[in-house]
């Protein structure tokens, strides 16, 4: 896995603060594999069903760049429960949680 201790820390913290208390943060793609360089940070998040789901992606992104450095971030959110789509599906098979 190609993130520090701190990025994983500053990841579970925001997704804490943005989407509650019991949601669970998935690693998926290119940053699971470290004989790869580079790439963005794939992050899927489950969470209990959300008011506001934008709001929260907005959160969740404020309160990871106050603590490590901005980076693109592609970022899959589902509700806990829900049927998995596309990467969903993907995030679920290979990812790792946080």
């Amino acid at each position: 896995m190609r993130l520090t201790d701190h990025e994983v820390a500053a990841i579970k913290a925001a997704a804490r603060e943005a989407f509650g208390e019991t949601a669970v943060v998935r690693l998926f793609g290119s940053r699971i594999d470290d004989s790869l360089r580079g790439g963005d940070v794939d992050l899927h998040v489950e969470s209990d069903p959300l008011p506001d789901e934008w709001r929260a992606k907005g959160r969740f992104e404020d309160r990871l760049f106050e603590r490590i450095e901005p980076r693109k971030v592609d970022l899959i959110v589902s509700q806990r429960g829900g049927t998995p789509r596309g990467f969903e599906r993907i995030a679920y098979r290979d990812g790792i949680v946080l």
